[in-house]
């Protein structure tokens, strides 16, 4: 499966989802102008991504558990939307059986990016590992 890059803008995450090297992150800022046309391609592939899910998911010790990064500084609520969607893909990995890790990365300081993370977590009724830097 190619790798999803795009590189991060004043007013767009950067987004590296690679299953080769079992990456996945989302970071930056994300106020596109179009958050439709910008996260599309991120649902899409990861939609695509469940076939590598489901060869990983007889072999429990052999392949590391994907880890999805949410360290993003700031989104508007059309980027909510959509990183909801993309939280809910995740969650129906989870319950199909596939191991999936959430992480939700925020300032030290940053109690409202917390916050939005832990609703998030609450809304799907899905652990996320909280990390502060």
């Amino acid at each position: 499966m190619e790798p999803l890059i795009i590189r991060g803008t004043e007013n767009s995450p950067e987004v590296r989802l690679d299953a080769t090297s079992n990456r996945f992150i989302i970071t930056g800022k994300s106020r596109p102008e179009n958050a439709d046309k910008f996260y599309a391609p991120l649902i899409s592939w990861i939609e695509r991504f469940e076939p590598i899910l489901s060869g990983r998911k007889q072999d429990s010790d052999g392949n590391p558990i994907p880890v999805f990064k949410f360290k993003l500084e700031y989104f508007n609520s059309t980027s909510a939307k959509h990183i909801a969607e993309i939280i809910i893909i995740l969650k129906d990995f989870v319950e199909k059986g596939y191991k999936v890790k959430i992480e939700w990365h925020s300032a030290k300081f940053d109690d409202d990016m917390l916050d939005t993370g832990k609703e998030f977590s609450n809304m799907v009724d899905l652990k996320f590992d909280f990390i502060e830097y």
